[in-house]
């Protein structure tokens, strides 16, 4: 049996030069991590019966109080001829093991290879020995480590409702110190929300107070505003010029009814004889019978059209035409076939005047909505329907002024024409007509001009 002890930076260093000299059926021995590096005792030709026997016959004449021997003073073992010499320099063997902590070694340590021992002796030497801690308290940890900080989240409750204490009272006084600095264009706010104006629409208008006013009664400052930056255009419609012109829009927002209003006034002005209609209303039961029965009282032609190149192809036949109407199907913006409908219209009519019928009945979100989703074809312009079924104009008036899109004309009944206006004619009419509905509705609270005139102030 030949031991020798090799030392090296690393583990695996130490393990290639037992690899190179004794080869790979060298035994580890022991090994442990000095100043310098790694030390390993590797032995070839290991008889683990010799080595047990050897250190029971060493163990009496050892003295106890004599020091151990130094390891430098240890002859260095023989090396087979046959084994190739490493470039380190050998030490002398340690000292041999004593039973009782041979005894401690398992039996499959023993037994280590220099081919086993690359994967397992690193862990075992540069690794320390895990803590062992009680089952019950390493149970405990991942309950302690799930369970919520109640008092942290009750804080940062508590922080959120503060700050929030905090924002509404800042948003009260710089509304409060509004009314005080500016109370022309305070009362011009309160004014045009009494309206149902929303307050983005309302906040736009209200910059445009002027400073003074020789006007005794201050409530017809909002009024003229209103006048004045409300987009109208005038009667497109019956013009000498005439052309092609659609009409869109949601479902039950009155394009029929419009159309035949249109075709009644130029009608009144002109005759029959020009005029032709054309519907694209392929989808709803009983919406062509609807227009062909106008159609017929007024004396004019009516013809239909499935797809774009169909309306294409009739719109090429009635070039001699002077006015061409075109009724679209009514589609909801979030019908997935409007995409279709409004490419088909693209297509087939592509140099047709775009008029929006806007229900003047919708709600605000509503109404923002239904603009957004035909504003592919880009209408030039929109028709105010069912005015006269509104509750409050303040929501369509407002759709309007924030997309600056303009009126052409506004329906306020069912006779056909005669509850057909053009939009530059009934501006005031309109905007006194929002001033008139707004008795009805109930006032709003102060925190309603706090919340939505003080913060935007208060964070500008």
């Amino acid at each position: 049996m030949k031991i020798k002890r090799y030392s090296a930076a690393s583990m695996r260093a130490a393990l290639a030069l037992v690899r190179a000299e004794q080869g790979p059926d060298a035994v580890i021995l022991s090994s442990r991590r000095g100043e310098d590096g790694i030390e390993v005792i590797a032995a070839v030709d290991y008889d683990e019966a010799l080595f047990v026997e050897a250190n029971r016959q060493r163990a009496p004449t050892a003295s106890p109080e004599a020091p151990a021997p130094a390891p430098a003073a240890s002859p260095e073992p023989t090396v087979a001829p046959s084994r190739p010499q490493a470039q380190t320099p050998a030490t002398s063997p340690p000292p041999p093991m004593p039973a009782q902590q041979r005894k401690l070694i398992p039996a499959s340590f023993r037994r280590l290879t220099v081919e086993s021992l690359p994967v397992i002796a690193p862990a075992l030497v540069a690794a320390p020995a895990p803590a062992r801690t009680p089952a019950p308290a390493a149970a405990s940890i991942p309950a302690q480590a799930a369970r919520p900080n109640l008092g942290l989240t009750a804080m940062q409750r508590e922080l959120q409702d503060m700050r929030q204490m905090l924002e509404t009272g800042l948003a009260g006084m710089t509304w409060n110190d509004k009314r005080m600095r500016e109370p022309l264009k305070a009362r011009v706010l309160e004014e045009l929300t009494a309206m149902d104006i929303a307050p983005d629409v309302a906040m736009a208008l209200a910059a445009h107070t002027p400073q003074r006013t020789s006007l005794e009664d201050q409530s017809l400052i909002p009024l003229a505003l209103l006048v004045k930056h409300l987009p109208v255009v005038n009667d497109i419609g019956s013009g000498v010029s005439g052309g092609i012109m659609a009409v869109v829009g949601p479902t039950g927002a009155g394009k029929t009814t419009s159309i035949a209003k249109l075709a009644a006034r130029w009608c009144k002005q002109h005759g029959s004889q020009d005029l032709a209609l054309v519907s694209t209303d392929g989808y709803r039961i009983g919406a062509r019978d609807q227009l062909m029965t106008y159609a017929r009282v007024l004396g004019a032609p009516t013809y239909s059209a499935n797809s774009g190149m169909e309306l294409a192809r009739v719109l090429e036949r009635l070039k001699s035409k002077k006015l061409i109407l075109i009724d679209t199907a009514g589609m909801g913006p979030r019908d997935v076939r409007l995409t279709e409908q409004l490419a088909a219209l693209q297509l087939g009519a592509a140099r047709a005047r775009i008029l929006l019928a806007l229900p003047a009945q919708g709600e605000g979100h509503a109404l923002e909505e239904i603009v957004q989703a035909f504003v592919r074809v880009a209408p030039e312009a929109c028709i105010l329907t069912k005015v006269d079924e509104a509750a409050s104009l303040g929501a369509v008036l407002s759709t309007t002024l924030r997309h600056k899109l303009k009126i052409a004309y506004i329906c306020d009944g069912q006779r056909v024409p005669e509850d057909l206006h053009a939009a530059h004619q009934k501006r005031v009419w309109l905007v006194r007509a929002a001033l008139n509905l707004k008795a009805a509705a109930p006032p709003r609270d102060e925190a309603y001009f706090v919340r939505n005139f003080g913060r935007a102030s208060a964070h500008a």
